[in-house]
């Protein structure tokens, strides 16, 4: 980790440089930059860390987190600090100066850090997951420190009394139980508490599959994928975007991993691991596919050594992989372009064209192994939610009303 703060500011310039920040927006940054190295000097501190820019910000800037009294100049101020400590920590500028912060401190806190790490480190889950977990223990943490009470105090009282003050949805309730259950057995495993706590969490009833999958029909997809103006360069990269979700069905972050070495031109596969699950599947490679493909990396991507097909063109995110929320921006759009009916009101996401394929496919009377097999489902267990919304078979289940000649129903 580098620690000269001159050393670090020179590499952050040299990286503005190459995204092309304009020559205005470079000064102020780096004008921020020399006011926090003076101030560094007038407290005789040689060695720059995450905490001396965080003190720093609180110190002059009021806060190192954005708040809503904050001035858009003393946001811009507190942006430029963190683009050093995040550089520092990642070597990437941070996506967003955020808004809240998880720190979990002292001895009770220590045990938080200690799970998150193991999930991180050792089980190798989703950064994305690892920050759902982290949003509700930080929950937890919190209740615990305000109430002046140890992880070993925790009761099924404690926890119920938790949850109510959290004013919960269904499933967020059902989500925090999950990831403070998981965080409290291993507490357990590991010897921090003396019994397993995750017996305080009671089980509820939340039913994830009880809701209908959002859908969409062929032609509404299709007329979609047909508004993307493909002479420009976004207009190519968002036209196999939305092949590989409506095609393909793949989640958001299988299309920001996807790879050229996954691609077999040879045998016309396409075979990686899907990033939720880790479970291996295999795709035909559809001549719409293949042609987006080849087409978009000829006349659209930009250029790079990068192994990801799909590539940032915006200069700040140069030759960078998509993030998630911005497939999910690709697919929104297109389908407001094409006029799509009430798709405000629905789920308009990469996870709605996946959905649809399922359902679409099931009308064609696509077996369920089959369709489970596309999906890259381990069971077609969690397929059959999608047995619901197929309403034509549906209408062949119900059994006809026997005649009732009950003198109650005759006096009606």
């Amino acid at each position: 980790m580098i620690t000269d703060l001159s050393v670090l500011t020179q590499l952050c310039y040299d990286t503005l440089r190459e995204r092309e920040y304009s020559i205005s927006l470079q000064g102020s940054i780096v004008s921020e930059w020399e006011a926090l190295a003076t101030w560094m000097q007038s407290q005789d501190i040689h060695i720059f860390s995450e905490d001396i820019g965080f003190r720093y910000c609180d110190e002059v800037l009021g806060g190192h987190i954005i708040s809503k009294d904050m001035s858009k100049k003393t946001k811009k101020r507190l942006r430029s600090i963190r683009m050093l400590t995040s550089f520092q920590q990642n070597g990437e500028f941070e996506f967003r100066s955020p808004r809240i912060e998880w720190r979990f401190e002292g001895e009770e806190g220590s045990l938080f850090k200690e799970y998150l790490n193991y999930i991180s480190d050792i089980r190798r889950l989703a950064s994305s997951t690892i920050r759902n977990k982290t949003e509700y223990l930080y929950q937890l943490y919190c209740y615990i420190t305000e109430n002046d009470l140890s992880i070993a105090d925790l009761s099924v009282d404690g926890m119920e009394s938790f949850f109510r003050g959290r004013n919960y949805t269904e499933s967020s309730r059902h989500n925090a139980g999950s990831a403070i259950k998981l965080f409290l057995q291993y507490a357990y495993d590991t010897g921090h508490t003396h019994t397993d706590l995750s017996v305080c969490v009671l089980p509820d009833n939340y039913d994830r599959h009880s809701k209908l999958p959002t859908t969409y029909t062929e032609t509404e997809i299709r007329s979609a994928i047909e508004t993307v103006e493909r002479t420009s360069s976004i207009g190519k990269r968002d036209y196999l975007v939305l092949l590989l979700a409506a095609e393909y069905g793949w989640r958001a972050k299988d299309i920001t991993t996807f790879r050229f070495d996954e691609i077999d031109w040879d045998r016309n596969i396409i075979c990686f691991d899907q990033h939720k699950t880790g479970n291996a599947v295999v795709f035909p490679l559809l001549a719409s596919v293949g042609n987006a493909i080849i087409d978009y990396v000829k006349h659209g991507r930009p250029e790079s050594d990068s192994p990801y097909v799909i590539l940032c063109s915006e200069r700040s995110k140069w030759a960078k992989p998509l993030s998630s929320p911005t497939i999910h921006s690709i697919v929104s759009q297109y389908l407001c372009k094409a006029r799509v009916p009430d798709w405000q009101t629905k789920k308009h996401g990469p996870h709605s064209l996946r959905h649809s394929l399922a359902t679409n496919m099931l009308k064609k009377e696509v077996s369920l192994p089959v369709i489970s097999t596309v999906l890259g489902h381990q069971t077609t267990a969690t397929t059959k939610v999608y047995l619901k919304i197929d309403t034509d078979k549906l209408r062949q289940c119900p059994l006809p009303m026997p005649a009732l000649h009950s003198q109650h129903y005759e006096g009606v």
